[in-house]
């Protein structure tokens, strides 16, 4: 038993440092291919053939023959291109990045099937690598061979590097954590040494130190709170002075003879209640010395508590602060990737990497951050040829640059030196979604837009593909931002480039909030994006064009009430109201519009707590949090506030939909495939979506149909008999009664040259059977019809 959990210990830890090696790999063939120097060329050359040296010993240590042999050819060929002085072609580089490819397909299968991951077919990619290292190693003079046979023989004796490496360091699996990936916590001893902690575990840790921070809320308020009961003891105290003179002299006037003329149980009774006065004053005197004490411990604990919770989430914060670079490191290859698969050359440059920001904001924008790469490089990247005609370098340029702003916030930037945002195409494609009128588009400014490539399902491509055209990846990137408490410009320039940029929070720890009430309830608003807050005179309130307005520093601002933006009912003005308005002017997205409130209670540290899974996405809050006095108050989304106040209660989600919709017929869609099995899976997709459908076994079939059929989309195969789908495509284009009908290729040819010809034959969208996903089809069908 010991030994299947050290063996499974091992596996995990390999896991971890394939990735590292794999990783490295990348980087370097990266920075070989944009390297010219040959004493550059062979340091980066002898850096990579260690990572592949590395790799191969440790898969062999763990039995993983697919990594093994591949990083062995890897190796080979490494060595034969520090021996040879000719510089490594394209293909060749794409042979490698292919390699590297491989390697991370077979490394998933590790953890839950080692064997079929060490079969998994690298035989022809293998054989691909060797017959590149002969070619390489044929031009190298024989003795220079010998040499570094004789190198290679010296290095063999260091197979087993990798299982030292996964002996010598203590990792988070060997104290049964999950093998995720973790941070590096480099000790004071010397020597040093490194310690994997995974990071669910340092998750769970910075969680646990988070709710200390309610806890230190909850002591400040109890210290108040026992504050305001000794001003209260303090003002008892006052009173009794006043009022203990008059019961001196009656307790004088009933001990003379001449006093007041009470007698019997008369007399016993304020004999009585004059004791219990002077009684109750002792026990009041008693009470105040012992509250001041319990106040003053109490706000000495407070004192101690909050230095303590600070000085652990300063600490912990640290923990999970990570470098940009840790999210910068796989994009150059994405980058690469993608451009050659769009016939592009375009190199990414990264700056700013050693920016720290909290590891969940990293890993939420991983995603954006790819999404706007992308767009760079199919929307903005011209090809070599194109831009060769404009003067520029072949190479395109993709610059990622991370710049902190202040203490809170950080700027994540995308530039790209391409073609810039075409906005006649976009004056366009607005019109054409019913975004606005062809009046008002052309009263639009440049910012208002460009701000049009953010809304859900706008696209300026003209065909989709398995890529771009969806409308889906700038509006993610905008969604996530948002989420995380940030926004998202774009910019692009008279001159070509566009520059995205998204402005993030730092941590998503605590952060600095307002209190605002309105009507009975509270709320905070985020400091982030606050700009000031302010009280007004009523009469500065002035109404243009039927909206209100307010003037703060000579700029004209809309003015709204937060009550109803949260659609809450209006308080009648009270009797003794003063005339002065309290507001708080938000700045988010280049938008600035003042929000009254009733009451502008403070500020103050609070941490965001989400509001679950039953209410994942609830439109204007952005989560809760809880004040120290136990009260839950909602926290406010900011880019949501102005969204919501600039489309007003009309664009509000939730809208019935209209009858004449619901009963509006269904939509025909023609299938047109040889493959009597492509044709059933495709009819129950679509017909289970509520469409209706036809069918053709080839495009003269579907042409026949198109003639005596209403028809309002075309699903086609592309490899047919008689007419393929591109002659079928081109035919509906170049006819005048079908030329608008939207044609969608869904086809297994997946080469750049396929997706080129059913753009020329005008096909609306062309989808990969390989990545074929229901959901795909079924939303570009949507979005075409």
């Amino acid at each position: 038993m010991k030994d299947i959990d050290f063996k499974k210990r091992l596996l995990e830890t390999f896991r971890i440092e394939t990735k590292e090696h794999m990783a490295a790999i990348s980087s370097s063939l990266i920075d070989l291919e944009k390297t010219v120097a040959s004493e550059k060329r062979q340091a980066i050359l002898d850096s990579v053939s260690r990572e592949a040296h590395s790799l191969k010993g440790a898969a062999r240590a763990v039995n993983i023959a697919g990594i093994e042999s591949v990083s062995h050819a890897l190796e080979t060929v490494f060595a034969a291109l520090k021996r040879s002085t000719d510089l490594p072609s394209a293909a060749l580089f794409d042979l490698l990045h292919r390699a590297v490819d491989a390697i991370g397909k077979i490394h998933p299968a590790m953890a839950a099937d080692r064997e079929q991951a060490g079969k998994t077919g690298t035989r022809e990619l293998v054989a691909s690598l060797e017959r590149a290292a002969s070619f390489l190693s044929s031009q190298v003079p024989p003795d220079s061979r010998i040499l570094t046979e004789k190198t290679s023989d010296a290095f063999s004796g260091q197979e087993s590097d990798g299982q030292l490496y996964a002996d010598a360091h203590y990792t988070a699996q060997e104290n049964g954590c999950d093998g995720e990936a973790g941070t590096d916590m480099h000790a004071q001893a010397a020597p040093p040494y490194t310690v994997r902690i995974s990071t669910g575990k340092l998750d769970s840790l910075f969680s646990q130190a988070e709710e200390m921070h309610t806890a230190k809320l909850a002591a400040s308020q109890r210290s108040a709170e026992l504050n305001e009961i000794s001003s209260d003891m303090a003002l008892w105290v006052k009173e009794w002075g006043k009022i203990r003179p008059l019961l001196r002299q009656m307790r004088k006037s009933q001990q003379s003879a001449a006093g007041i003329s009470l007698a019997g149980t008369d007399a016993a009774r304020l004999g009585r209640l004059l004791d219990f006065f002077a009684w109750n004053h002792s026990c009041i005197k008693k009470l105040e010395v012992k509250m001041q004490r319990v106040a003053k411990a109490a706000k000495n604990d407070r004192h101690i508590l909050d230095s303590l919770v600070d000085s652990l989430l300063v600490d912990m914060k640290g923990a999970i602060m990570f470098p940009f670079a840790t999210i910068f490191e796989p994009l150059p290859k994405a980058a690469r990737d993608l451009a050659r698969d769009r016939g592009k050359d375009a190199e990414l440059i990264t700056e700013g990497g050693a920016v720290e920001c909290d590891k969940r904001i990293l890993e939420e924008i991983k995603d954006p951050l790819l999404h706007l790469i992308r767009n760079c490089i199919d929307h903005g990247i011209e090809t070599p040829e194109e831009r060769k005609l404009l003067g520029k370098p072949a190479r395109g340029a993709i610059t990622v640059r991370a710049t902190l702003l202040d203490s809170q916030r950080v700027e994540l930037s995308v530039t790209d030196d391409g073609a810039g945002v075409d906005i006649a195409r976009l004056q366009e494609m607005a019109v054409k979604r019913g975004l606005v009128s062809r009046d008002q588009v052309e009263r639009l400014g440049k910012e208002e837009l460009l701000e049009f490539i953010f809304a859900p399902g706008f696209s300026t491509r003209p065909m989709i593909d398995d890529i771009s055209g969806r409308g889906l990846g700038l509006a993610i990137v905008r969604e996530k931002a948002g989420k995380l408490g940030g926004a998202v410009t774009v910019e692009s320039g008279p001159q070509g480039g566009a520059t995205f940029r998204m402005i993030l929070p730092l941590t998503l720890a605590t952060f600095r909030g307002v209190i605002v009430r309105v009507g009975e309830q509270t709320f905070i608003v985020p400091a982030l994006h606050l700009e000031r807050v302010a009280r007004i005179d009523r009469s500065a309130v002035k109404s243009v064009e039927n909206r209100e307005t307010v003037e703060m520093e000579g700029e004209v601002l809309s003015f709204v009430r937060l009550a109803d933006i949260l659609e809450m009912p209006r308080q009648e003005k009270r009797g003794g109201e003063t005339e002065l308005v309290r507001l708080f002017v938000l700045g988010y997205e280049g938008r600035r519009i003042a929000f009254a409130v009733d009451e502008v209670l403070g500020e103050q540290e609070v941490l965001v707590k989400g509001l679950g899974r039953q209410l994942a996405r609830v439109r204007n809050v952005a989560g809760a949090t809880v004040l120290g006095t136990g009260k839950v108050v909602p926290i406010l989304h900011s880019g949501d506030l102005l969204r919501s106040a600039v489309k007003g209660a009309a664009a509000m989600a939730g809208a019935l939909p209209d009858r004449g919709e619901a009963d509006a017929p269904r939509k025909a869609v023609l299938i047109v495939e040889d493959s009597i099995t492509s044709r059933t899976l495709l009819r129950n997709i679509l017909e289970s979506a509520g469409y209706a459908t036809l069918s053709a076994v080839d495009g003269m079939d579907a042409l026949a149909l198109l003639r005596s059929e209403m028809i309002d989309l075309v699903v086609s195969d592309v490899d047919m008999p008689r007419m393929n789908g591109f002659d079928l495509t081109a035919r509906v284009r170049a006819s005048r009664e079908f030329a608008d009908l939207p044609v969608v290729l869904v086809t297994s040819l997946d080469s750049r040259e396929d997706r080129e010809r059913g753009i020329e034959a005008g096909a609306n969208a062309y989808i990969v059977k390989s990545s074929f996903e229901q959901s795909n089809l079924l939303e570009v069908i949507k979005r075409l019809i």
